[in-house]
């Protein structure tokens, strides 16, 4: 009989992910003398080579890429045995892990973090910030429980419930405070500054404008909002932001802020799970408290 430990697996499953003992040491808070010992123990236990070893990294055997298909299926059960013991409790506790894309976390995490711990004590969250495809896959794999990313994901093995829904608006120098707020087609023909590929909030501004861009656009595109606000005060161009995203990013920035003629450009933002998750029903109940927040916030701007 083989015998191997939950501990192993997910030493193995973090070796794999990073393909350097280093990185996937400190990943696992270990050192890399003791993350070797662990998997050279597993490799001895199973009488098979996982890993092929260089001086730069590691890279899977044959054998060790099946293995690695099976102990993702053990280590997702495993924390899903964890999880539906937190969610017999009358209350959450324990570890959160929410992903966020990089478009929402910074507007809405700060309170809303804030809140989840003053009303489930005991809880320990984890965020994990980046673009969608990623989230995704993290969340397939079970390293996330849940994420907040714009809807719809149209993944047939996660639950989508939507949280709110918000408008776009118009960045622009303050000297162009005065001139008409431009249609998509006018959009077209101006500097129009983006989030770099692989943003969902790039595809959607694309969409409203009705536009694909030909060839690569070489200095307008930049990897965060806080990027595109600073360029248009420094005159470079226009950008799009989402309301939530006004008093964060103005506060440091001399531009103007311009809505859009109805219909507006939106987009829908939801939280996904999977659907096999013991966790949500505690999930529906943090999904409440982000509509309160995302209610409290849209009347905030409102009124500025």
């Amino acid at each position: 009989m083989v015998n191997f430990t939950l501990k192993q697996l997910r030493y193995f499953e973090s070796l794999v992910r990073h393909g350097h003992f280093g990185r996937a040491a400190d990943a696992c808070a270990i050192s890399q003398p003791a993350l070797s010992v662990q998997i050279r123990d597993l490799e001895e236990n199973l009488g098979m080579q996982l890993f092929e070893r260089s001086a730069r990294q590691v890279r899977l055997t044959g054998f060790g890429e099946e293995f690695a298909r099976h102990a993702r299926v053990v280590l997702r059960s495993a924390d899903e045995l964890g999880e539906l013991a937190r969610a017999s409790r009358d209350r959450l506790v324990g570890r959160l892990r929410i992903g966020v894309i990089p478009t929402i976390a910074p507007y809405l995490l700060p309170r809303l973090i804030g809140d989840l711990t003053r009303l489930h004590d005991g809880l320990d969250i984890h965020v994990r910030e980046t673009m969608t495809m990623t989230l995704l896959h993290e969340l397939r794999d079970g390293r996330l429980d849940t994420a907040i990313v714009a809807l719809p994901v149209s993944e047939p093995s996660l639950s989508e419930v939507e949280l709110f829904s918000e408008p776009f608006v118009l960045v622009r120098p303050p000297a162009d405070a005065h001139k008409p707020v431009p249609d998509p087609e006018m959009l077209r023909e101006m500097k129009l500054l983006l989030l770099e590929e692989g943003h969902c909030f790039r595809d959607q501004a694309l969409s409203f404008c009705n536009y694909r861009p030909a060839a690569p656009r070489e200095g307008l595109d930049a990897s965060s909002l806080s990027t595109l606000v600073q360029m248009v005060s420094a005159g470079i161009g226009v950008t799009l932001i989402p309301e939530m995203a006004i008093e964060v990013e103005t506060r440091s920035a001399t531009v103007s802020i311009q809505r859009f003629a109805r219909p507006e450009p939106r987009r829908t933002v939801g939280m996904i799970w999977r659907k096999t998750s013991p966790l949500a029903e505690r999930l529906h109940e943090i999904a409440a408290i982000v509509r309160r927040h995302a209610r409290e916030s849209a009347a905030h701007v409102a009124q500025a």
